[in-house]
């Protein structure tokens, strides 16, 4: 589809595969009119906590999701250059209570975050009844203004009774939860996320927010979209953070069809920045 109006910067495609340097390791390949300045392609024998934080705990973030997060080897590795977040049926027993899921929970708050700019990842997603699978930000002002007041771009979430659909939204200060800015992709043909890999990204400007997949866009959102008494907070550093959920509010729960483990596969993430965005173009 085309989006209304204007780009607030031209669109740009993947120029070049994969370059190996002399260490063997590949880089991620250049794309034309933007700048790569960070990214994890998960090629190392761990997780790079110099990127990343662990989050771990329940309960403390809504939702009513299921799972406790660990911080473990079982919920997060990396195996053969991707990273698995794997959700997992399982007693876990923690301050008294005892939880039937565990699952894992990354962000790269305090280490990345950026304003603007070119955000994607790679995944693969899982399918089941009750998995609940996210790349998302937050404003880095979260724990001074709290949410949704820092706001909050989802780049892609997938919930499993949904197996062709993912969803793209924005959320602040009025259009938060059910009222949040939303908008959805579906495959052609049935086909599922789970069955192969996709890029999920969004590119964001001064005045808009849009989204893709695969690199179709799919939505464009701008501050026209904002009712009265709403508030774009989207002109501040965001963070990361990739999670895979079990249950809750929106997912359900899992059922008798839910087989675990369930795998969020992430093969990469890569963030850019506009080489010149005052220099960028309208397409119609």
């Amino acid at each position: 589809m085309k989006f209304p109006g204007g780009y607030w910067l031209a669109r740009v495609f993947l120029s070049a595969a994969f370059v190996v340097p002399s260490s063997g390791q590949p880089t991620p390949p250049q794309r034309e009119g933007w700048t790569l300045v960070w990214s994890d392609e998960f090629n190392g024998s761990s997780i790079d906590r110099s990127k990343w934080v662990f989050e771990t705990g329940a309960g403390i973030w809504g939702n009513e999701e299921l799972e406790y997060y660990t911080d473990r080897p079982r919920n997060l590795f990396l195996r053969n250059g991707n990273l698995v977040i794997r959700a997992l049926l399982e007693k876990h027993a923690e301050a008294g209570r005892t939880w039937n899921f565990t699952s894992a929970r990354i962000k790269t708050f305090g280490k990345f975050s950026q304003k603007y700019g070119r955000f994607e990842a790679r995944i693969r997603v899982p399918p089941a009844q009750g998995m609940w699978s996210a790349f998302w930000m937050l404003g880095d002002d979260i724990l001074e203004v709290g949410w949704p007041a820092c706001g909050e771009i989802d780049v892609m979430e997938n919930i499993g009774r949904e197996p062709s659909t993912v969803h793209g939204s924005i959320h602040g200060p009025g259009f938060t939860g059910n009222i949040g800015i939303e908008a959805r992709y579906t495959l052609p043909g049935n086909r599922r996320f789970a069955d192969d890999f996709h890029v999920f990204a969004v590119e964001w400007g001064p005045n808009a927010v849009n989204f893709y997949v695969d690199e179709h866009g799919y939505a464009r959102r701008t501050r026209a979209d904002l009712q009265p008494g709403w508030k774009w907070v989207f002109d501040k550093p965001f963070f990361l953070i990739l999670n895979l959920a079990v249950g809750g509010d929106w997912p359900g729960n899992p059922d008798s069809t839910t087989i675990f483990p369930g795998d969020m596969v992430v093969d990469y993430v890569r963030v850019y920045r506009a080489v010149a965005a005052s220099k960028a173009v309208s397409r119609h």
